[in-house]
């Protein structure tokens, strides 16, 4: 019987570690999507070289980034999971869907300005035309959805409009996703700057999933909280931010309420509350950094996930590809 379940992509660029707040904001969530859909999860390695990157680096990332999927829930088995450069199906669908961008929806893309200004001695073409491979990434699955948060909304309207495009001039031949809006996770924010969401780019307000936790509880201890003479435990995002961002992280940690979390630390003050916080955090992290330290340790067997994957998906990518390549006029190989 044909397989009924909607399929999901998505992809990932192994630019950097994974912190808690995409943790509890996102990847908590993902494990269980398998049940409900046909997942492909793909590290975007091709993607990242837009800018400059150091080749050992890149492939540590990639592997490391590979781990710790696994250790938050990604099984390979009910998972696609790949690197994107194995399957050489999207570079090739990715320069037959350059042919149909148009060059004025390309510059209207905010990331390409927001990169060029961040990287003005290198804007080089990839930086520009890499919504076409997004587009190649996403359409070579026929997925019906594609998760994405505010800052994707763009890429995926662009990869519909590719879509329809080739559909009008050649028939129905991609189908064309929708942008899958996930069930809000929590919202994690800077321990150093609270009114920021937590990210990597301020390294000691953030706590990455395979720090160590004398540095996590070191982080804690020096979060940001208020100038507040009663320091007391109290939920107030407007009045104190801080302290309040460490009560949610708190709750998606141990599952307390924000009104548990007040009447644990009554009367009780900073001084324990934010060794609590620390202390929650390393238990919850804990088990996934052992279980991605274990996988590293075992590089035979993520480089069998990556064949392995890359197999599954090079099945799906080239029935894709074939159709395009006849549609548009290739002689057949």
């Amino acid at each position: 019987m044909e397989n009924q379940k909607k399929v999901m992509l998505s992809g990932i660029q192994p630019s950097g570690d994974l912190h808690l707040g995409n943790y509890l904001g996102a990847i908590k969530n993902w494990g269980a999507r398998a049940e409900a859909f046909d997942c492909y999860y793909f590290m975007a390695d091709m993607h990242t070289i837009t800018v400059r990157q150091t080749p050992a680096d890149l492939r540590r990332r990639t592997l490391e980034q590979l781990a710790q999927y696994i250790a938050c829930g990604l099984d390979p088995e009910k998972n696609v999971l790949f690197v994107q450069s194995h399957v050489h199906q999207h570079a090739e669908l990715g320069w037959v869907l350059n042919c149909y961008t148009m060059f004025g929806e390309l510059s209207r893309m905010t990331q390409f300005k927001d990169k060029s200004a961040k990287n003005a001695d290198n804007i080089n073409g990839g930086l520009f035309t890499y919504p076409a491979l997004m587009a190649a990434d996403i359409l070579l699955y026929q997925p019906d959805f594609v998760p994405v948060g505010e800052d994707q909304k763009q890429h995926v309207e662009l990869t519909r409009n590719v879509a329809q495009r080739f559909n009008h001039i050649y028939g129905d031949v991609f189908k064309v996703p929708e942008p899958y809006i996930p069930k809000a996770g929590a919202r994690v924010m800077g321990l150093t700057v609270p009114e920021n969401k937590m990210s990597k780019s301020i390294p000691e307000g953030c706590v990455f999933l395979m720090e160590k936790p004398e540095d996590i509880q070191r982080k804690f201890k020096r979060a940001v909280t208020d100038s507040d003479t009663e320091r007391c435990v109290r939920y107030d995002p407007e009045q104190k931010p801080g302290v309040s961002n460490l009560m949610q992280i708190y709750a998606a940690c141990t599952g307390r309420t924000l009104d548990q979390i007040e009447a644990e630390f009554d009367g009780r003050g900073y001084g324990a509350f934010k060794p609590a916080v620390g202390e929650a955090v390393i238990e919850l992290l804990r088990p996934i950094r052992e279980e991605a330290a274990r996988l590293l340790s075992d590089k035979a067997y993520l480089e069998q996930v990556c064949r392995t994957g890359a197999e599954r998906a090079s099945y799906v990518a080239e029935k894709t590809l074939r159709k395009v390549y006849k549609k548009v006029g290739f002689l057949a190989r």
